[in-house]
């Protein structure tokens, strides 16, 4: 197939639209409170954020399928795999949430900042909530990826 804006569009497209789907209503809640987790479970985490990046790749790459057959976008095989590979370990990487958390506080206080915005404090009764800063940064760094995979596949 030979590479086009308009693959590169549909490709997003169904990517994009898809994304919030496959990382929150096929996540299971076991796998949402599991995946972050570090010391004597991080085994569990890391199984955890596994589990989920496989449904959330096989549900993109489903769809990606279903409309491509639709509309008569093609893949190369090898192109889609390392597209939805790229993407898979990117996602794998921030949902195991310190990497993510890390890189954030890396980039310096606006950012660091922002990624403690809405969380419980320490040693508080406050109740986590979605709305949160690193929920936000999280997403972002997803769509991103999701840009960058697209690109790859077509």
């Amino acid at each position: 197939m030979e590479p086009s804006a308009t693959t590169f569009a549909v490709t997003l497209a169904v990517m994009y639209g898809v994304h919030p789907v496959a990382d929150h209503w096929v996540q299971t809640h076991h796998q949402a409170s599991t995946k972050g987790a570090y010391g004597a479970n991080a085994w569990r985490g890391r199984v955890a954020a596994a589990a989920h990046v496989l449904t959330y790749t096989a549900t993109l790459a489903l769809a990606l399928l279903l409309v491509g057959w639709r509309f008569g976008v093609t893949y190369e095989p090898v192109k889609m795999t390392l597209g939805l590979g790229l993407n898979a370990v990117s996602h794998w990487w921030a949902d195991r949430r310190a990497p993510l958390a890390w890189l954030a506080h890396l980039v310096g206080p606006p950012v660091g900042e922002f990624h403690r915005l809405g969380a419980p404090r320490p040693g508080g009764t406050d109740p986590s909530c979605l709305g949160t800063g690193a929920y936000a940064l999280d997403q972002s760094w997803h769509m991103v990826w999701l840009v960058i995979a697209a690109a790859v596949m077509v």
